[in-house]
């Protein structure tokens, strides 16, 4: 089984993050984003993965192939050079990549709790030339809207499509896909696309079998600091099951030094630092005295703490420095950047 993740984006809402980090590699929990969606599809049976590259090119290759390493799966990276391809322009050119089955494409820029193997059963007895992963239209929502008829066949996207009589549910695209290979033929064969409105509203209006695949795994987009500092404390409470993540523990050679309360063995806290729970403090950390962390809150790799510092529900990416007496809360902390969130 083979899939492609989506990895070219330019992450705009987290500038200034974004400027120095690919959006994928963004640290959640402390491992970067695209680790979740590689683990994910690790559990699910994928073994070969394909990337494609475009913001940070160099610096997204070299994150991913550690981390496919890591996991041991090959992986497959293609670098969209002179402009971004978008997601059709980006799967298309992957096209010679992803032939001999149906595969999964994923956005790598999501945390979403979804039974792929579920997924893949369900397109698979539809006999669906495509399959998208939906979830309920969050209430009072305006943006676009995939709509499915009582067959869950997908009959529009974003008002494109065909509606015929029968009544039609509004959902939410996950940003996950089932697809065969012959959809890619949807697709220009050059340039930019977008898979939903060009390959899909092609295959609807041909009367090809599109599915509407409908979980409620906990999903998020983390394209905005709100929305992934959001997630990072929805991890550290629990609130986001981590079973089908195989590779993907943020806890990883921590030990429970209080309630909720996990420190890396190679961290160094001094005499005097206060904890409260949920925290997590990793590798390399070191902690001066008087400092307060918690709740809410993430220390990332080789952090290092000054005295007094107060730090509260934010997260602090790896390698910062938080000078004397700095208080953060509900904030976004990485080196030369602090960021409300």
């Amino acid at each position: 089984m083979k899939a492609m993740v989506l990895c070219a984006g330019f992450g705009t809402r987290l500038r200034p993050l974004t400027d120095a980090v690919p959006k994928p590699l963004v640290p959640l929990c402390g491992l970067p984003l695209v680790q979740f969606n590689f683990a994910l599809l690790r559990g699910a049976g994928v073994r070969e993965v394909v990337i494609n590259t475009h913001h940070l090119a160099p610096a997204m290759e070299k994150g991913a192939r550690a981390i496919a390493a890591e996991l041991g799966l090959g992986i497959e990276v293609l670098e969209e050079k002179r402009h971004i391809l978008g997601t059709g322009g980006g799967v298309r050119n992957a096209a010679s990549l992803l032939s001999g089955g149906p595969f999964f494409l994923l956005n790598g820029d999501m945390l979403f709790d979804v039974d792929l193997a579920a997924a893949l059963e369900a397109h698979q007895q539809a006999k669906a030339v495509a399959t998208m992963v939906l979830a309920p239209y969050p209430p009072g929502a305006s943006y676009g809207a995939v709509e499915i008829d009582p067959q869950s066949n997908v009959r529009r996207i974003v008002g494109r499509g065909v509606a015929g009589d029968l009544p039609l549910t509004r959902c939410h695209f996950t940003g996950v896909h089932v697809l065969e290979p012959e959809v890619l033929s949807r697709l220009p064969a050059e340039g930019q696309s977008d898979i939903n409105r060009t390959a899909y509203v092609r295959l609807i209006q041909e009367g090809a079998k599109v599915l509407g695949y409908l979980q409620d795994g906990a999903w998020a987009d983390l394209g905005a600091p709100p929305q992934l500092l959001a997630s990072n404390l929805d991890v550290l409470e629990g609130r986001v099951p981590l079973t089908r993540f195989q590779g993907a523990d943020p806890w990883a050679g921590t030990k429970e030094v209080a309630p909720r309360v996990f420190v890396h063995e190679t961290a160094r806290l001094a005499e005097g630092v206060t904890l409260q729970g949920p925290l997590l403090v990793l590798a390399g950390a070191q902690i001066a005295h008087g400092a307060k962390l918690g709740p809410g809150v993430v220390i990332g790799h080789n952090v290092r703490v000054d005295a007094g510092v107060t730090v509260e529900q934010t997260m602090v990416w790896d390698q910062t420095h938080l000078g004397p007496g700095e208080r953060l809360q509900r904030a976004i902390a990485a080196p030369g950047v602090r960021l409300e969130a």
